[in-house]
């Protein structure tokens, strides 16, 4: 690439436009409290965007991204105010608009989108009172035409059924369907601008593959600019059209999307790429961030990056560095002043991951035809009138020091299967034996030895994690429950050795989980878990709603774990990238049943039922060549398990499916190389 470096005082760092955009903002900085305990979140941000354009703002979790969005709309927290800085929407200062001007622009220019649905939608309004008071707010429209609107946004963002659904309660819509009502709801302002926050953190692969084709439909039939804030490469790669990377409460990059993918050049950057789980990087740990985001309660010296950075020198924490132009792109770093034309590192390729040999052919784990059903019960004297059958048959096998990866869309049956087999949920049929010895069907006084063997993670470990509690009593509890270190001293410096294993300090067992980030509480999760020394480990999401950085260093953490304890792992995720990076095998799990399984080099590289194929290509790509849009999705949503298909469950959504798939569930059929699919057309 030819380089031509430019000097520039601009405190937007991207060169002008020749068009009017939509939104410019320039030198803000926002401020939270006052004094000693004063934070600056946002610290100089500029950017613009057009009219159709997506810009999206990169960054780690505590960066500013989020607080930049509220900042914009002026819906700070308390104590927070706009210190300096201008924001300018379709020609309007919005810093200087009345609070009952801006009541306008909210929701009937600008509008948003949260990350979670859930806490974001009112639990005790039907659909149609939240859509309608967008409507009568912003567009006047009441009685029948504010239905007659709701129900043509509903369907709009791909909601069946939509008259009906309008009378319904969110609690009665799935995480997907509610971040589709919370789009609906955000466009019934019919804005010009759409913010996006983390608009599919921990959705599947294939919801969100859909909500992006919606977003990305509903954009270019409006002609609506978007800022879509996120911390997902791949969406990332998917949606923008421009990117901004955030770095502790500032940009330290900007550039076009297409230039972005192809050439990085700030460090933070080049190491969110290197942090990420792929193929390549296959039994070599992930080049993980050190470290944290600094805290934003201080004055910053020299550059923000620095402590981080492997590439900094002495000029980088004396002064910061100010905006060097190359080409289209724009960074925010000494390496490209002027006089110097050093590249930053990506980092040095790591050495392969150690590889444990004990048991390595041992099955630890066999289960055999698991089933679990629900009744459901309806009525005065709650007569059973069906069956929820979420696991159906499944069959399994895993050995010791190795991990199996269970994947599918949520409501597939992974979690239960998981707690069933663990015996935390009594399954209604099968088998399930923990190195030779059963369990299904034990009582709980016969199942607590046994506990020791086996453990689980769950997905969000602040939920797990008992908030009265100090981290050293979580740590202990399971280990006084089942007889684990009967000294009082042998256990606290169990716990220090824990602690320090997964990356913590000793002294921080006397904090409560509040007082932890995401990253740090799963690694407590992780340390709990470990400490009645467990044989196996089910991990249920532990990585879905972290950054690529904070992942990348839980799943190096894991990786050195099972390679030191020879632990085993049923990993399950939707996360294909992490299972490609982290697997030795998957199972593809569809309505409660396995519908391939095999080698994961096998199964990912060349997978043979529609429905796994159809998982990879909803996978957001970073290739620059494809634009990182997958090649098709499924289409629908999952059916219920309450009324599965006759036949193959897959048909209804399946491209290839006969009348034999209508008819008949499919047997399995082998493919060589341990890979097994049930299919009747195997690809």
């Amino acid at each position: 690439m030819t380089e031509t470096i430019e000097k520039t005082a601009s405190p937007i760092g991207v060169p002008p436009r020749a068009h009017e955009p939509l939104l410019e903002a320039s030198g803000l900085r926002v401020a939270i409290g006052r004094g000693e305990t004063m934070l600056r979140p946002v610290d100089g941000i500029g950017f613009s965007i057009a009219r159709g354009e997506t810009f999206a703002l990169l960054g780690e979790s505590g960066c500013g991204k989020s607080m930049t969005a509220l900042a914009l709309v002026r819906l700070l927290p308390d104590g927070g105010r706009i210190e300096t800085g201008a924001v300018r929407f379709a020609g309007r200062d919005l810093l200087a608009e009345t609070e009952a001007g801006m009541r306008e622009v909210r929701g009937g220019q600008i509008a948003m989108i949260f990350q979670e649905p859930s806490t974001s939608l009112n639990p005790v309004m039907t659909v149609m009172n939240q859509i309608g008071e967008v409507l009568a707010r912003h567009r006047g429209l009441g009685g029948v035409q504010a239905r007659a609107e709701a129900r043509r946004l509903l369907e709009a963002v791909g909601i069946p059924d939509a008259e009906r659904r309008l009378d319904d309660y969110p609690f009665q819509f799935s995480g997907g369907m509610k971040q589709r009502v919370m789009i609906a709801i955000a466009l019934a302002g019919d804005p010009e601008l759409l913010i996006a926050d983390e608009p599919t953190t921990a959705l599947d692969v294939t919801i969100q593959a859909q909500v992006l084709d919606l977003l990305a439909r509903l954009q270019a039939e409006r002609g609506m600019g978007m800022l879509l804030i996120t911390h997902d490469l791949g969406v990332v790669a998917r949606m923008a059209h421009r990117v901004g990377v955030m770095y502790a409460g500032e940009l330290v990059e900007t550039a076009a999307r297409t230039d972005f993918f192809r050439h990085p050049l700030h460090p933070y950057s080049r190491k969110l790429f290197a942090a990420l789980p792929t193929d390549a990087q296959r039994g070599r740990p992930l080049m993980a961030l050190g470290g944290n985001v600094p805290a934003l309660d201080r004055e910053f010296v020299g550059c923000r990056f620095a402590d981080r950075c492997p590439d900094a020198f002495d000029l980088c924490r004396r002064e910061s560095p100010g905006w060097e132009h190359i080409d289209d792109q724009a960074v925010r770093c000494h390496l490209y002043a002027e006089g110097r034309r050093n590249l930053p590192s990506a980092g040095l390729a790591a050495e392969p991951f150690a590889v444990s040999g004990r048991h390595a052919e041992q099955v630890l784990l066999d289960v055999r035809g698991l089933k679990v059903h629900f009744p459901v019960r309806k009525g005065l004297f709650k007569r059973e009138v069906g069956r929820v059958k979420a696991v159906d048959g499944v069959s399994l096998t895993l050995a010791a020091g190795r991990t199996l990866a269970l994947v599918g869309e949520s409501g597939c049956g992974k979690t239960t299967a998981g707690k069933a087999i663990l015996q935390l949920i009594a399954p209604t049929g099968g088998e399930v034996f923990l190195d030779g010895t059963p369990l299904a069907g034990l009582s709980r006084a016969a199942l607590r030895p046994l506990r020791r063997a086996f453990q689980m993670v769950f997905q969000d470990p602040f939920a797990s994690l008992n908030p009265r509690m100090r981290v050293g009593e979580i740590i202990e509890e399971g280990m006084l429950a089942l007889g684990v270190e009967p000294e009082r001293e042998a256990r606290s410096r169990h716990i220090d050795n824990l602690l320090a294993r997964v990356g913590l300090v000793p002294a921080m067992k006397f904090r409560y989980p509040h007082e932890f980030s995401g990253g740090q509480r799963q690694r407590i999760a992780i340390a709990r878990a470990l400490a009645v020394s467990p044989r196996l480990i089910v991990c249920d999401e532990p990585t879905s709603a972290l950054d690529v950085s904070v992942q990348a260093q839980i799943l190096n953490l894991m990786r050195e774990l099972q390679a030191e304890f020879g632990l085993a792992y049923l990993f399950i995720t939707h996360n294909l990238g992490v299972v490609s990076w982290l697997a030795h095998d998957v199972a593809v799990m569809y309505l409660g049943r396995i519908v391939e399984r095999g080698p994961v080099e096998r199964v990912l590289a060349a997978p043979a039922h529609p429905y796994t194929r159809a998982l990879l290509d909803a996978v957001p790509r970073i290739d620059t060549e494809t634009d990182g849009r997958p090649e098709s999705s499924v289409g629908y949503d999952l059916p219920s398990p309450l009324a599965p298909p006759a036949g193959c469950h897959f048909h209804p959504r399946c491209p290839y499916a006969t009348d034999i798939c209508r008819k008949q569930y499919p047997g399995e059929t082998p493919r060589g190389g341990g890979q097994v699919v049930r299919c009747h057309w195997p690809r």
